[in-house]
C-alpha cells in the first residue's frame, strides 16, 4: 500500500460530470483537490441525451425541484464560456434551440393543457399550439399531431463534449487525478479523512464529496446512518444520423408521451439524432435489449415517421443515480467531511453548472448556498431514513 499523507484539501470521488465538475469549482477556488475514477468522463453523461428542460421536465409533485432547474439552467450560457475558456477551447455544444412537446392524441392532448395549466401556476414560459401549428414549426411531425407546448427556453447541450471538457478543465486547474476506484471511505474519530482505492493508494483529504453517481450507495466504511439512498434506474438511448440530404430534420428538441411512455428526439448540429430513453427498475443491468430499441423506434416513428429512413448508429443503456424522491442529494452529511453530490436523477445534466457552484462554496467557506438547502442529506426527514433503510436491505 502507498500513501498520500501529505494529503489534499479535497477528494471528489467519483469522475462523472458531477464528480468532474465539483473538482473543477473547488480547484478554482484555491483548494488542493484530487479526484478518483478508474474512467473520468465517463458514467451516465455518455449516455444521456442533454436535454435543459426544466420547464419541459416539470412533473406534479417534483415542484421543489424547479427553482434548482431554473436555476441551474439560467447559468448554462456563462457556464459553457467559461468552461470553454477553462478547457483550453472546448465547445460542449450548448444550443438554445427550445423544446416542443406534442400530444398524438386526445389523452395526451389533455395531459399536455394540464401541464400547461401547471407551467403557467408557476409562472413559467410556455406557448400552447394547435397540430397545424406544430406541423408549421416542425414539418416532420406526424400529421395526427393534436397540439402541443413550445418552450424556448428549454435548451440543450452534448453530454460526452461537457464530460471530455470538464475534465480537460480539472487537469489545467491542477487537480490530480487517480485513475482508480475508491473501495472504502477512510475515517478517524467520527470524521471522514480520506478513500482507500482498489490499487492500494491511500489518499487522506481534509473534506471527501461522493459524487459516483448510481454507485455511491455502496462504498464501503461509510457509516449505515449516512450512505446514500440511491439506487440505479436503467435507460437505454439510440443515435441516428441525419444525411445531409435529409436536413434540416429537427429543428429543436421534440418530445412526447406514447402509450404513457416518455420519448424525446434531440437533433445535434453535427447531423446527430438522440432518440430516448426508457425507464427500467432492472438494479445493476446495463444490456441493451431487442425489446428497448424496438419500443424506442416504434414510439419515435409514430412522432416523426420519417425516422426509420435514418441509419441507426449507436445504441446503448446507462444508469441513472435514483434517489427516493427523484431530488438531488447536495451537500454536508451527519459525518462531519463527508458531502453527497448524487442522486440527480434524469437532472445530472441540467444540474452540473449549479451543483458545481453549490459544492465549491461549500468547500471553501464551510456554508451551504441557500437554494441548495431543501436537498441537503444531513439532518433527513425520517420517511428518507426509513426509505435508505429499505433500499439498502433490497439490494
Amino acid at each position: 500500500m502507498h500513501s498520500s499523507r501529505k494529503g489534499s484539501d479535497v477528494l471528489v470521488i467519483g469522475g462523472g460530470i458531477i464528480g468532474l465538475v465539483t473538482a473543477w469549482r473547488a480547484a478554482a477556488r484555491g483548494l488542493r483537490t484530487v479526484l478518483a475514477d478508474p474512467a473520468p468522463g465517463g458514467g451516465a453523461a455518455q449516455v444521456a441525451a442533454g436535454m435543459l428542460a426544466p420547464v419541459t421536465e416539470l412533473h406534479y409533485g417534483e415542484e421543489a425541484l424547479l427553482g434548482l432547474g431554473l436555476a441551474s439552467a439560467a447559468r448554462y450560457p456563462q457556464f459553457a464560456a467559461e468552461l470553454a475558456d477553462a478547457s483550453g477551447g472546448m465547445d460542449i455544444g450548448y444550443r438554445a434551440c427550445g423544446t416542443l412537446a406534442v400530444a398524438l392524441d386526445s389523452d395526451d392532448r389533455l395531459h399536455l393543457r394540464e401541464l400547461h395549466a401547471l407551467q403557467r401556476r408557476c409562472g413559467l414560459e410556455s406557448e400552447w399550439l394547435t397540430g397545424r401549428e406544430c406541423r408549421r414549426l416542425e414539418p416532420m411531425l406526424a400529421p395526427g399531431v393534436r397540439g402541443g407546448l413550445r418552450v424556448d427556453g428549454d435548451h440543450q447541450v452534448d453530454p460526452r463534449r461537457l464530460a471530455a471538457a470538464l475534465l480537460a478543465a480539472c487537469e489545467r486547474a491542477g487537480v490530480a487525478v487517480h485513475r482508480a476506484s475508491a473501495q472504502r471511505l477512510l475515517t478517524t474519530t467520527d470524521r471522514a479523512t480520506g478513500a482507500l482505492l482498489d490499487d492500494g493508494t491511500e489518499l487522506q483529504a481534509g473534506q471527501v464529496v461522493l459524487a459516483a453517481g448510481s454507485l455511491s450507495g455502496r462504498l464501503a466504511g461509510v457509516p449505515p446512518e449516512v450512505v446514500a439512498p440511491v439506487r440505479p434506474v436503467k435507460g437505454q438511448v439510440l443515435r441516428l444520423t441525419v444525411p445531409a440530404a435529409y436536413a434540416p430534420f429537427l429543428s429543436r428538441t421534440v418530445r412526447a408521451v406514447v402509450r404513457g411512455s416518455h420519448v424525446y428526439l434531440v437533433p445535434r448540429e453535427n447531423g446527430e439524432l438522440v432518440v430516448g430513453a426508457t425507464s427500467e427498475e432492472l438494479g445493476w443491468d446495463t444490456t441493451v435489449t431487442a425489446g428497448g430499441v424496438y419500443e424506442l423506434l416504434r414510439d419515435a416513428h409514430e412522432l416523426v415517421p420519417g425516422i426509420t429512413e435514418l441509419p441507426l448508429t449507436e445504441t446503448r443503456a446507462g444508469l441513472r443515480p435514483g434517489s427516493p424522491d427523484n431530488a438531488p442529494l447536495i451537500g454536508p452529511t451527519d459525518l462531519p467531511g463527508l458531502h453527497l453530490a448524487t442522486g440527480h436523477y434524469r437532472n445530472g445534466v441540467l444540474l452540473t453548472p449549479l451543483t458545481g457552484d453549490v459544492l465549491a462554496e461549500l468547500l471553501a467557506t464551510g456554508e451551504l448556498p441557500e437554494i441548495a438547502r431543501p436537498f441537503t442529506p444531513a439532518g433527513s426527514p425520517p420517511h428518507i431514513r426509513s426509505r435508505t433503510h429499505d433500499h439498502l436491505r433490497q439490494r
